[in-house]
This record gives structure tokens, sequence and C-alpha cells, in this order.
């Protein structure tokens, strides 16, 4: 299965946030959308990805203080992304290696096309895994 597969399946939504955007900000509306991550985009461009991991990490360091600061001060700058091209197996040994939850999808400029979270990929993996079963029971039932 490739990405665009599972894109078609779930959609192409994804949150983004501006790294000058203050913490307060992204925490109200990650409860909104009740999602983990967001992705940070400056001028249409991927500038990094925050979760809610990264804002548990910060607070415990900072304090409250730390919701009145920018994204851009907890985000990460270096993100792991994929293509709607590449291979959902592929995405998730990448996932797992790196010990990632969310991978944004890209478009060969560079433009954001999507977002997989572990989630997706275990739903998609579940599913996969019914449908075999499904299969084999047919098959054996004749």
């Amino acid at each position: 299965m490739r990405i665009a597969d599972l894109l078609a399946q779930k959609g192409n939504a994804v949150l983004t946030v501006s790294p000058a955007d203050p913490v307060a900000s992204l925490l109200a509306v990650l409860a909104e959308r009740n999602v983990g991550a967001a992705v940070v985009c400056e001028d249409d461009r991927l500038a990094g990805i925050v979760s809610e991991r990264d804002v548990v990490r910060h607070l415990h360091r900072r304090g409250a203080s730390l919701l009145d600061a920018p994204i851009s001060e907890i985000m990460t700058a270096v993100v792991a992304t994929c293509r709607a091209t590449d291979d959902l197996q592929t995405l998730s040994r990448t996932m797992t290696d790196k010990r990632i939850r969310h991978v944004p999808v890209v478009d060969d400029a560079g433009k954001l096309t999507g977002i997989v979270s572990i989630g997706d990929v275990v739903k998609s993996r579940i599913d996969q895994l019914e449908e075999h079963r499904s299969q084999l029971e047919a098959y054996i039932s004749g």
C-alpha cells in the first residue's frame, strides 16, 4: 500500500500553525481538533512539527511561562517527511526506527499534501490483516 492510498481513505487535512503563535494557542487547537501534533508552516513552507510531547518536555523544564513562548522555541525543525508515492511499510519502519509518531507528506516541490500518524499506519495494517483473514476464511469454506 502506498501513502497516497492511505490519504485517499483518511483525507488530506493537516493542522498547521505558525512558528510565531504562542504555545497556549497550539494547545487550544490540538485540544479542539483532538490531535497530537501540528505542522509548523511559514509562508507556505514546512518549518517544523510540534507535538504534545514537545510541549510536555519543555513545560517540565520551563514551567507555565512556556505558554507565552512562540511555537518556534519548542518545535522540531528537522522533520522527517515522506511522499505520496512512498510505500506504507517503509514509512512504518522509518517511524519505528526514528521513534516518531507523525510524518508530513510533501510533493516533489516540498509542498505539504497530508500527514500520516502512527495510528493511521496501525489502522491500515489492522484493516489489511482483517481483509486477509476474510479471504482465507472464504477460501477455506469453499
